[in-house]
């Protein structure tokens, strides 16, 4: 029987949710407003809240001071494809942790939790002296190097995030009752085709939760992009971002615009995709 909450406990709850939602939408306001002040404005006293002359000179000096388009490019394609790709393993596995009655079950459940906590710091050393270039045996003459490509961000984003991807695949899988397989199996479906008819569709909120937080993470990701594309060329959105700096300067409205133009595609994904997160997360935190 649910608890009426007190009065008390309802007005610490809201407020509780009002500063949250204070402090994260101050950060990104007075981003938006540095991104349109003039630089001499920003050592200005007293201090200016509203732009006093806003202009749309910073956002220009984004695009003309660095490739800012191409570092977009990069992460956009990088993030894409290791979100698919992981996406893709994390269901399979997923759908084999939540239907199969594999042995050591809770211990392969556990194993992929622990995994889930490691930080990208234990990739580094590892992946960069195997993408620097390593041979094949018989194939000697054969030494790929993966620096300075797309190959060198997706494999390691695709290892950071498939544990928490199938962690949440595995949950949302679980809530999908057994019955319906088993009633298109009877109609004559095979098992692949149950999956693909009746599971894919309903497991649809947990997949996009799935894909929209190893997209964030993907495209968020700095220490191994700024280790592995050291290329100009190469370079995502965060690491592009620190050219702007100068070695004597620090032109934080440019950064700004720079950082609000690299914010909009994550911002728009997870508005246009907001109801069917909200839903895969809380049905997985249902179960548990």
């Amino acid at each position: 029987m649910n608890r009426k909450p007190s009065p008390a406990g309802t007005i610490f709850t809201r407020l509780g949710l009002v500063l949250v939602i204070l402090n994260g939408l101050f950060s990104s306001v007075w981003l938006i407003l540095t991104s349109f002040k003039e630089e001499g404005e920003l050592t200005r006293l007293p201090i200016t809240y509203l732009p006093q002359d806003p202009t749309w000179s910073n956002y220009v000096a984004v695009f003309t001071e660095n490739p800012f388009a191409r570092f977009m490019l990069n992460s956009a394609v990088v993030s894409l494809a290791a979100t698919i790709v992981c996406v893709l393993f994390a269901a399979l596995a997923g759908y084999a942790l939540a239907r199969l009655r594999l042995p050591g079950r809770r211990l392969i459940l556990t194993a992929i939790v622990i995994s889930s906590m490691f930080p990208a710091l234990v990739l580094l050393v590892p992946l960069y002296r195997m993408f620097v270039g390593f041979e094949i045996p018989g194939l000697a003459w054969f030494t790929p190097n993966l620096l300075n490509t797309y190959w060198a961000l997706i494999i390691p984003y695709v290892a950071l995030s498939l544990p928490i991807a199938t962690l949440i695949l595995t949950s949302f899988f679980q809530l999908i009752p057994d019955e319906l397989e088993n009633a298109a199996t009877v109609d004559g479906a095979t098992r692949v085709g149950a999956l693909f008819r009746i599971v894919a569709p309903l497991s649809a909120p947990g997949v996009v939760t799935a894909a929209i937080i190893v997209f964030v993470n993907s495209w968020n990701e700095f220490l191994l992009a700024l280790t592995f594309n050291s290329a100009q060329a190469m370079r995502t959105v965060p690491v592009g971002i620190t050219l702007y700096q100068g070695e004597y300067s620090f032109p934080w409205a440019v950064i700004s615009a720079a950082v609000t133009l690299g914010i909009l595609p994550l911002v728009a994904l997870i508005i246009f995709f907001q109801q069917r997160i909200i839903s895969g997360l809380t049905a997985g935190g249902v179960k548990g």
